[in-house]
């Protein structure tokens, strides 16, 4: 090269030419969108929690409310929720593909909790629609089937048979898991939105409820179930006891008249409420459950920290008769196998086994298993099947304007199912009665959700779960005190910290950065935030390789 000739530069472009159009080398075209996260779709109440959970990784108080606005969004009550739910959430978690699921449990009862603290409100009532809504349960579903139709802005009356609205989180879970404090704060907060409240009367006729589908203009049915299912070989003696009549009677301050000795029947989440319960009464506690101890309907923690109190389990094992011929009943209890068949289609049968015969004492029996809606004639109104309220799939009735929730209408009977039916139920009613901002929801599955095999684990570093407090056994056994101690400020970011975002883009350029072709271009004012530069992608899937969380796809083409 001469002395007076210039190099050329080097020079990086990205204008389209026919000679570099590698665009048409490809079989498969990646495309960047958003996609629901498992927890997600595994969430009752339809909490898009990767979201919330991003914004408490801000860590101010403004980052934490922004959180809590986008929870009450679908759920009223996270500082209860954060304490009782059963958190199918975490069970799907993908942090589990590196080691433990997000504790989002507990991230939603310390948003909870510090809005009590802070004295946070919810958004008022909506715009009002000129058009009213009779609400037949103050329980979970119809407290929450009332606070979103006041967000739709219908005037709402709960009419509720007991002397207070609550339900369940009023009289059924014990001080020491939910402590009245919190259950009133939160209950009181949404009623304040202007729900009005009829007390102690009970719609619990057919020409009850007739007369209210007359009044207003559309009706939710969400009564529960009160009727306790019993063990007619037990016979009706008085030292055998319902388990949630036992702790309503507890919660109001009553002092049951008990011997030392008690028997619990049942292996649920209710039945573990009693038994601990009775522990906190200085009570020797035998629970017996017909399933097998790794087939327990109650939640895990509930059976560790109901074993930590002392409660003797007496797990894959039946009464098979009961002598109350003396002050110390005699149970004569058998080992048992489940059916597995009968498993299969939803029903329980105990296949007792040989030579496994024992016998237990005890002063009082305690049966918690399980409760039936009561009806009570409503069957001439609306449709019912299978002992509850028959739907269309969703909370609609056969009858026009009559809707129904929570356990009068399915077996799946969790609190947070409660409050997400609810949450339906009101979405339901205000299409039916016009609202024009009522668009469906979509329905994701599983399988529309993020998998754990398309996160980039190289991007997440192993990191310890934040686990709760837990009040010491023998405080526990001596009080109703809380037994779960909720997160610091310090324990939050750091759990926030580890949720991985899936399918939600946080704009970390990895797509940009590795494409080799320069086939990523950024658009921040987009909602996928990148675009495709269809010309130039030949499809290599680098750039959803890369994607820590899941948010490229790679789709086939045909040329």
């Amino acid at each position: 090269m001469s002395a007076q000739q210039t190099p050329v530069p080097t020079a990086w472009t990205t204008g389209w030419t026919t000679v570099f159009d590698t665009g048409t080398w490809r079989s498969q075209l990646p495309v960047h969108m958003w996609r629901p996260a498992p927890c997600f779709v595994s969430c009752p109440l339809g909490n898009e929690i990767p979201l919330w959970i991003r914004s408490i990784t801000g860590g101010s108080e403004e980052d934490y409310k922004a959180a809590w606005d986008k929870v009450v969004e679908n759920d009223p009550f996270p500082a209860i929720i954060g304490r009782v739910c059963h958190h199918p959430c975490e069970t799907d978690c993908n942090r589990q593909a590196l080691e433990q699921p997000v504790a989002i449990n507990s991230l939603e009862q310390y948003l909870g909790d510090l809005a009590l603290e802070k004295g946070w409100t919810l958004p008022p009532a909506g715009e009002s629609q000129g058009k009213k809504v009779a609400v037949v349960g103050g329980g979970p579903a119809g407290l929450s089937c009332a606070y979103q139709l006041r967000r739709f802005g219908y005037d709402v009356t709960i009419f509720e048979a007991r002397d207070t609205v609550g339900g369940l989180l009023k009289f059924g879970i014990p001080e020491y898991r939910l402590p009245q404090t919190v259950a009133d704060a939160e209950i009181k907060r949404v009623l304040d939105l202007g729900i009005e409240v009829k007390a102690g009367e009970a719609i619990d006729t057919a020409d009850k409820l007739e007369a209210l589908r007359k009044s207003y203009d559309a009706v939710f049915l969400a009564i529960g179930a009160q009727k306790a299912k019993r063990l007619p070989y037990l016979g009706d003696d008085a030292r055998i006891l319902i388990g949630l009549d036992f702790l309503e009677d507890v919660s109001r301050g009553k002092d049951p008249v008990l011997g030392d000795k008690v028997a619990v029947i049942g292996g649920g989440s209710a039945a573990m409420d009693v038994a601990r319960t009775l522990r906190r009464l200085g009570k020797t506690v035998q629970l017996i459950a017909l399933e097998g101890r790794n087939e327990l309907p109650a939640q895990e923690d509930e059976i560790l920290e109901a074993l930590e109190e002392g409660v003797s389990l007496f797990d894959g094992a039946m009464v098979a008769s009961l002598d109350t011929s003396k002050p110390l009943m005699e149970l004569s209890c058998k080992k048992v196998l489940l059916d597995k068949e009968a498993l299969a289609k939803g029903e329980i049968k105990p296949i007792p086994l040989e030579g496994s015969d024992f016998k237990l004492e005890a002063h009082q029996i305690i049966v918690t298993i399980g409760q039936d809606p009561t009806l009570d004639g409503f069957d001439t109104v609306v449709a019912t099947e299978g002992g509850m309220i028959k739907t269309n799939g969703g909370p609609a009735a056969n009858v026009p304007g009559i809707f129904a929730g929570g356990d009068v209408a399915t077996m799946d009977r969790y609190v947070s199912r409660a409050i997400g039916q609810g949450k339906e139920a009101a979405r339901a009613i205000a299409a039916y009665l016009g609202h024009p901002e009522i668009v469906p929801l979509p329905d994701y599955t599983l399988d529309d959700a993020v998998a754990r095999n398309e996160i980039n684990p190289f991007y997440f570093p192993i990191a310890a779960r934040e686990e709760r407090g837990h009040t010491a056994v023998t405080k526990r056994l001596r009080s109703f005190a809380d037994v779960k101690i909720g997160y610091s400020e310090g324990q939050a970011l750091s759990e926030a910290d580890r949720c991985m975002s899936c399918g939600t883009c946080v704009e970390c350029d990895n797509c940009y950065i590795f494409c080799s072709d320069m086939a990523v271009k950024k658009a921040p004012e987009k909602e996928e935030h990148y675009i495709i530069l269809e010309q130039y992608c030949k499809g290599c899937g680098l750039c959803a390789a890369e994607c820590p969380r899941g948010c490229i796809i790679m789709k086939q083409e045909s040329k």
